[in-house]
This record gives C-alpha cells, structure tokens and sequence, in this order.
C-alpha cells in the first residue's frame, strides 16, 4: 500500500458513500414500476454500458487467471445488489443496512492483526447497530425473508472487495470493472428481465434508471476500487461503516429526518473507528 495515497484513497470512500446514497433515492421511485430485481437489472446494464464506453478493455491481452478474477468479481458485484435490492421489498432500508454491514465489518475483523483492530471494529459495531436500533423497534415485527436477503447480500459484499482488490490489481483502469458489471447485470436479469421491459417503454422511467446506473453502480464502484488500491482490505472493510452514518446525515439535511442523540452517538461512533483505524494503519505501516 502507498500510505501517501492512502487520504485520496479516504475520500474516495467517502465519495462512494454519498453518491450511493443519491443513488438509492432514486431507485427506490423505480420499485413499483419495475421491481427489486428488474430496477436493479437496469441499473447494472446502464452502468456497464457506460464504463465499457469509458475504459474500453483490451480483454484480448487478459490472462486466464484474470478472466477468473473479473468473472468472481461480476457474480459477486451482481448477487450483492440484487440480494440488497430484494430485502428491501421485505424490510426497512435502515434495517437492511445494518444487517448487510455485518459482512464488511466480519471480514475487517477477520483481517486485523493488532488488538487495536479489533477494537475499532467493535465500536464501529456499536455505532451501526445504534443507529439500526430505532429502525427496528419501529418495525414491529420483522420479514424473516428480507433478514436472510440482506444476511446473504453482506456475505456476497464481503466477496466483492476481496474480488475488486485482485482485480484492480491485476487490470489497470476500469477495465476489470466494466466487464464485471456486464457478467453481473446478467444475474438478476432472468427475475428482471420483465420489470426492466416496463423501465424501458417510458422515457422518464428510462432516464430515472440512467441517473440510479450512474449514481449506484458507476461512480461509486470505481471510487471503492481505486480506493482498494490505496489501503488495506480490513481498513477499507472498516471505512464504508461510515455509509450508514452518511445515509442518517443526509436523511437529516435533506429530506429532515431527525437525528435524535442516540443516532448522533452513533454517527460519532462510526467516524471515530473510521478516523482510528485509518490513522492506526498508517501508524502500522
């Protein structure tokens, strides 16, 4: 890792999240026109077509071993989305967050070397499951289907940063990623293949799933695989805790949903194992 890379790396994450957030807004107007899993066919074929537009591969100088990696990568990035979107039909966003954050946060733990890891990755822990807390208790009771979506959309979350490390080490640019994102708009499209047909006939519709392609999947994957390539997988693993707290920010600011002292608890939480174990590695290295 180059540690002087690695604040432009932070930023990156931090960019990823805030535009993940826009980009889950937007999908959510799509929903009952197209479904979970058509929306989310859509949004992932828009986002590949943009960026083998942009980073045109040159897929005839890959090796097997990284047709592999690419290949893992797209079924990973695919699952992880569609899992994701579908829980949301069952259960509350915030809720479906919190769970699907576990699988980050287990490898990040997985991955430290130092007591200190460890430590943050618990209070990061902390900080997440204050801020699922009011969102479960205003539920009542709660969609077994959509804890288990979101329980295997966190595992396959936990497989795409392995996968979007070796790949954006192995294939320079957005190369790798833009032919991920083709194989991975191939997995929910034989659920969305219907939906996406409805998103496509209507003109607004069909610009509402370029902006959630763009939004969702383009900017914000590009940023975390450029960041995987500044910083360790357990620090990056420990980072998108801060998606959450981004997602209860800017619930705040823009649509006024109030934080009452719990969240801002947690919020403070997050950034703190954010800021700690960035400067913690750093320190480490």
């Amino acid at each position: 890792m180059n540690h002087k890379t690695q604040p432009l790396g932070i930023l990156m994450v931090m960019g990823s999240c805030l535009s993940l957030q826009w980009g889950a807004a937007i999908a959510t107007r799509l929903f009952p026109h197209a479904g979970a899993w058509g929306t989310t066919t859509v949004r992932l074929t828009f986002a590949a077509l943009i960026l083998l537009l942009i980073a045109r591969p040159s897929v005839g100088t890959w090796t097997a071993s990284t047709w592999r990696s690419v290949i893992f990568l797209g079924l990973s990035l695919g699952a992880m989305n569609s899992f994701f979107y579908a829980s949301l039909e069952h259960i509350p966003l915030g809720i479906a967050v919190t769970v699907e954050f576990l699988g980050p946060l287990l490898l990040a733990a997985a991955l430290s070397r130092r007591v200190l890891d460890l430590a943050w990755v618990f209070i990061a822990l902390i900080g997440i499951g204050l801020l699922g807390k009011d969102a479960f208790l205003a539920s009542g009771s709660l969609s077994v289907t959509g804890i288990i979506l979101a329980l295997i959309a966190g595992g396959f979350w936990v497989c795409y940063i392995l996968a979007s490390s070796t790949v954006g080490a192995k294939v320079p640019g957005l190369g790798g990623l833009a032919v991920a994102m083709a194989v991975g708009a191939l997995v929910p499209l034989p659920f969305g293949i219907e939906g996406a047909a409805t998103l496509l006939s209507s003109p607004t519709l069909l610009v509402l799933a370029l902006l959630t392609g763009l939004l969702g999947s383009v900017i914000p994957y590009a940023l975390e695989m450029g960041a995987l390539r500044r910083m360790p997988r357990g620090v990056f693993g420990i980072l998108l805790s801060l998606e959450p707290a981004f997602a209860a920010i800017v619930g705040w600011l823009v649509l006024g949903q109030g934080l009452g002292a719990g969240q801002w608890l947690a919020v403070a939480l997050v950034i703190s194992a954010s800021i700690g174990t960035t400067v913690g590695s750093r320190r480490a290295g």
